[in-house]
């Protein structure tokens, strides 16, 4: 089945923004910032002033300083009472936009009805120097300062730095932008640029053994045991003891995810289910993750026993009842060995395990220009007319960074520069574009969320090293309506390979840390691992000052990607009818050799649930009750997730296949010709029997020398770039 040709809308266009990389005329002093286009700003760092005059009647002032340069006007904050007040507040100008020739710093006094000038200064623009980093930051003076006709006052001076720069200088980020000036003081910090770090996540490992001594409160009936532990949100329970004594065995395995620093302790109980919806509480027990063992391999920790209390409430009271030592053995431990998962393996930023020692060396950096926007839709309404406060977050291994927003834009320029460690080449990087819903100052504004406008993905393995990628994405967002193009993102990208050696020997090693293979966990614990990870990741950096909000988080890592859908059941079906469709046109010269006939195996047909036989012979549309179309839609979405599932990761591999020659992925396939020129060569020189007989030995090889992990062929193939990073 041809696929239609994707609208010329959305596709990707190649630019050639005014870049610095790879440009013979790119300025060299700032090579730093040499994915961005370069905007020059006049900075003003206001420091401190001394011995200022006093303006009222009591002798004292209340000093502030505004900085004003044609129609722009930046106030320090005011303090009160005070003649030698430090500020040390840096503003900053878009040359862009200078319609003044002069700038004039001003000190005044806060007063009720008309603030007072305590002195000013005036500069020339044509007159501030120029500072180009690496060189240091300019040293501020002491100006002594001028009343309006000019002259200098008796006392009182102002301490200053003014220099012309770009956005490479370290006094960018914390500055006021002139472009900003519709926000508040209150406001400023939500638009500034920042970087954040995900929290150092860990897997607990909780082995519940047995417990001995128990002692329920109905002494007359065998006791149904389960125990339940609470870390933080996360409640997990094992199953009720199969020996219904006072010394039940469990022997079972329950898993979390914490967060460093440890704030939560592992709580435990001990429950008796005494009735249908009763538990009677038969001990407790706190641990603190501090004091657990932490684990690097498979190697099994130490078993401790944990004394049980007993609360009892008196007069209202919970005290600690201590009547016989109940106590509970267990192997806890801190999984190192593990790469705790939030985002999917799919399009995973980062396949490191906990445990730093386990870390390999990097193998290169990324480099991202987040340049400018084109063509941004309207996200909301300002005094009757749509606006857009637009923002970027990118988000690689533990990095997350954010830009600064551009107030009211539809074709914003940010021209911010960052860079990453690159420790594993088949990793994707994550942008997004948000409309900043805060920017006047924290939820004043009807307490409204940040709203996404789209999302790109780039898969380092498909990129060239040393090359400068220069791109226009389309941002493209699902609405009821159907795909929706909400404008451009304009990147420029590169990835810079230090040790080509070390990258092509990455393509022999498993994907995920050997502990995901000695012991591995299941799919459904995963998932809801995974589920815990980013609900505890997206806690954390909302925690932040200023916040990265956890709608944007959620939306970065993909927190509904396992929902059903109906939509990505039928892309996942068809991408599989593209990889086989090859086998399918040879397999329909197949003809049958007998007729087929029924089978009642085949069909389920003789353990069938009689749920699913009254479903099967309801009428249609449907004749039954609310409550019970709902439960069957319901599991009709669980098996269907499954199965959507099922169906992307089965494309997934198909895909892989079809990259292996298809140079997406450049230095994989030159692997892959490359071993296919060596066997054709050894496969013609060396006889038949001699590679069966090899072959043989190796298949039939005894159990000393197997290993549970992956082989070389299939973690290579793992690692081919498939199409499920271009999903929405």
């Amino acid at each position: 089945m041809q696929k239609p040709p994707q609208p010329q809308d959305f596709a990707l266009k190649e630019t050639s923004p005014n870049i610095g990389a790879g440009s013979i005329t790119g300025d060299k002093l700032s090579c730093a910032y040499d994915l961005v286009e370069q905007m020059q700003y006049l900075y003003v760092r206001v420091v401190k002033a001394k011995e200022l005059p006093g303006k009222d009647v009591t002798g004292s002032c209340d000093p502030y300083v505004e900085v004003k340069l044609g129609n722009y006007k930046g106030v320090t904050k005011h303090f009160e009472k005070k003649s030698n007040p430090q500020w040390n507040q840096v503003f900053a100008f878009s040359k862009d936009r200078l319609q003044a020739s002069v700038l004039e710093v001003s000190v005044k006094d806060k007063d009720v009805v008309l603030d007072d000038l305590i002195g000013r200064i005036m500069f020339e623009l044509n007159d501030i120097p120029k500072r180009i980093p690496p060189d240091s930051p300019l040293a501020p003076q002491w100006y002594r300062l001028e009343d309006r006709k000019g002259d200098k006052i008796t006392k009182g001076e102002l301490m200053l730095a003014v220099w012309m720069g770009t956005q490479a200088d370290e006094a960018f980020p914390d500055a006021w932008h002139s472009d900003a000036a519709a926000v508040g003081p209150e406001g400023v910090a939500n638009i500034r640029s920042k970087v954040y770090l995900s929290p150092k996540l860990w897997y607990v490992r909780v082995n519940v053994i047995e417990a001995q001594d128990l002692v329920p409160g109905d002494k007359s009936r065998y006791p149904e045991v389960f125990v339940k532990v609470v870390l933080g949100k996360q409640a997990v329970r094992t199953r009720t003891s199969p020996s219904k004594t006072i010394n039940p065995v469990w022997n079972e395995d329950l898993m979390f995810v914490v967060a460093e620093p440890f704030e939560e302790p592992l709580i435990l109980t001990v429950e008796d289910r005494v009735a249908p919806n009763k538990d009677e509480i038969l001990g407790k027990c706190v641990i603190r993750l501090q004091n657990v063992q932490r684990r690097l391999d498979h190697k099994p920790v130490n078993t401790r026993w944990f004394n049980l209390e007993k609360h009892v409430v008196v007069d209202g009271e919970q005290k600690k009842e201590f009547k016989f030592a109940s106590r509970i053995h267990m192997r806890i431990c801190l999984d190192g060995g593990y790469h705790v998962l939030d985002e999917s393996t799919h399009y995973s930023s980062d396949l490191r395990p906990t445990a730093k020692q386990l870390w390999r060396p990097s193998i290169g950096i990324f480099e991202l220009g987040i340049i400018s926007a084109q063509g941004l839709m309207p996200m909301k309404t300002k005094d009757g007319r749509g606006a857009t406060d637009a923002y970027c977050v990118a988000k690689y291994g533990q990095k997350w960074v954010r830009t600064r927003t551009i107030i009211e834009s539809f074709s914003p320029k940010w021209n911010e520069q960052y860079i990453w460690e690159v420790f594993d080449p088949c990793t994707v990087i994550t942008i997004g574009v948000f409309d900043n819903g805060h920017i006047h100052g924290g939820d004043k504004d009807g307490g409204g969320k940040d709203s996404r406008i789209g999302k790109v993905r780039i898969r380092l393995s498909t990129l060239q090293s040393d090359r400068v990628y220069t791109h226009s994405y389309p941002l493209l967002a699902l609405q009821s309506s159907g795909v929706k193009k909400t404008g451009e993102v304009q990147l420029a990208v590169r990835f810079t390979c230090s040790s080509l050696i070390n990258m092509l020997h990455m393509y022999s090693h498993p994907l995920l840390p050997k502990m995901h293979y000695i012991h591995p966990l299941s799919v459904i614990q995963l998932d809801s691992l995974r589920h815990q990870a980013m609900q505890i990741v997206s806690t954390r950096l909302s925690r932040a000052e200023p916040p990265l909000r956890k709608e944007v988080v959620e939306y970065m890592l993909d927190v509904d990607s396992h929902m059903w859908s109906m939509r990505r059941s039928k892309a996942n079906f068809f991408r599989i009818m593209g990889v086989l469709s090859g086998l399918i046109a040879v397999g329909k010269w197949r003809r049958p050799q007998h007729p087929p006939h029924m089978d009642t195996r085949l069909s389920h047909a003789d353990a069938v649930h009689p749920d699913e036989l009254d479903e099967e012979f309801d009428t249609f549309p449907t004749s039954r009750s609310s409550d019970i179309v709902r439960m069957r839609y319901d599991r009709l979405r669980s098996i269907g997730g499954r199965v959507q599932t099922v169906v992307g990761d089965l494309a997934t591999q198909g895909e892989r296949f079809q990259s292996l020659l298809s140079w997406r992925d450049p230095r994989a396939t030159t692997l892959f010709v490359t071993f296919c020129l060596i066997a054709a060569i050894v496969l013609y020189v060396t006889p038949f029997q001699v590679v069966a007989l090899l072959t043989g030995i190796y298949v039939l090889r005894h159990p000393r020398f197997r290993t549970k992990l992956p082989s070389v062929p299939l973690n290579f193939f793992r690692r081919l770039p498939a199409r499920s990073d271009s999903m929405l």
